[in-house]
C-alpha cells in the first residue's frame, strides 16, 4: 500500500500575530511560552480599558441628555406661565402703562409710540428702526421724529403766502424791447388780408386727455388685490422676526 504526505499548514496566532505549527504539540508549547501570556494579558487589559471608556461616554452622554431634557422642562413651563398671564390680562411683564399685549406678534405694543417690547429679552422694536434696541435707544427714536414732524408742521403753517407778482402798465412812450410786427399765431387771419397761409413750422397740438377715469377688467383688479393680501401676508409675518428669535 503506497502512503502519501499530508502537510498539515500552520496557525494563526491572533495574539503573538505570528503563525505556528499546526500540531497540538507545537499549539500547547507555544501557548504556555511568556511571550504568549503577556500578549494575551496586554489585550484583556486593551479591552478593559476600552470597555471602561465606553461605558463612561455613554454615563456622560445620558446626563446631558437629562440636563437637556430638564432645560426644556423648565423653559416649556415658563411659557406656559407667560402665556396664561397674556391670556388672563396680566401685565405685570409690560415695561409701563398703555402697553397691550398684541397676540398676532407675541409682544406688547404701545399705541401712542409704535414700540413692541419684548419680555424676554428686554428690547424694543419699532418700524422706523427696523431693529431690536434698548429701551434708551428706543424712546431717542421716537422723540427724534416727534421733533422733526413737529418742525416740518411749524415751518408749514409759518410759510408766507406767495405774492401776486404784478405786471407794472407802462404809461406813453415806446414799448420796450423789441416789436414784433408779425402777428404770434401764423393760422390767425391779419384784417384785410383774407385767409392766410398755412405755416412752414409744424404746431405741435397737444392731444386733450379726458377726464375719464380708466377701466380696469375684473381680472387685474383680482390681480391687484390678490398682490396686496400676499404682501400683507408676508409683512405680518415677516414683522416678529425682524430682530430677535424666541428661544424655547
Amino acid at each position: 500500500m503506497t502512503e502519501y504526505w499530508v502537510s498539515q499548514g500552520n496557525k494563526w496566532c491572533d495574539f503573538c500575530k505570528i503563525f505556528i505549527a499546526n500540531n497540538p504539540f507545537s499549539i500547547r508549547t507555544h501557548e504556555l511560552g511568556k511571550r504568549h501570556k503577556d500578549n494575551v494579558a496586554k489585550k484583556l487589559s486593551t479591552m478593559q480599558k476600552e470597555s471602561d471608556a465606553k461605558d463612561k461616554e455613554q454615563q456622560q452622554a445620558a446626563r446631558a441628555l437629562q440636563q437637556i431634557e430638564a432645560k426644556a422642562k423648565k423653559s416649556y413651563q415658563k411659557d406656559l406661565e407667560n402665556s396664561q398671564r397674556n391670556v388672563d390680562g396680566d401685565t405685570s411683564a409690560a415695561p409701563g402703562d398703555g402697553w397691550v399685549f398684541d397676540s398676532t406678534s407675541g409682544y406688547y405694543y404701545d399705541k401712542s409710540t409704535g414700540l413692541y417690547y419684548d419680555s424676554n429679552s428686554g428690547f424694543y422694536y419699532s418700524d422706523g428702526l427696523g431693529k431690536w434696541v434698548t429701551q434708551e435707544e428706543a424712546y431717542k427714536s421716537v422723540q427724534t421724529s416727534k421733533a422733526d414732524v413737529g418742525q416740518s408742521s411749524s415751518s408749514q403753517a409759518k410759510a408766507p403766502p406767495a405774492a401776486d407778482t404784478a405786471v407794472p402798465a407802462i404809461k406813453g412812450g415806446p414799448a420796450p424791447g423789441r416789436v414784433v410786427t408779425k402777428p404770434l399765431n401764423p393760422m390767425r387771419p391779419i384784417k384785410g388780408k383774407g385767409t392766410p397761409a398755412p405755416s412752414a413750422v409744424p404746431a405741435n397740438k397737444r392731444k386733450r386727455e379726458d377726464g375719464k377715469p380708466k377701466v380696469i377688467s375684473k381680472e387685474e383688479e383680482a390681480a391687484l388685490k390678490a398682490r396686496e393680501a400676499a404682501r400683507k401676508r408676508v409683512e405680518d409675518r415677516e414683522k416678529p422676526l425682524m430682530g430677535l428669535y424666541r428661544t424655547y
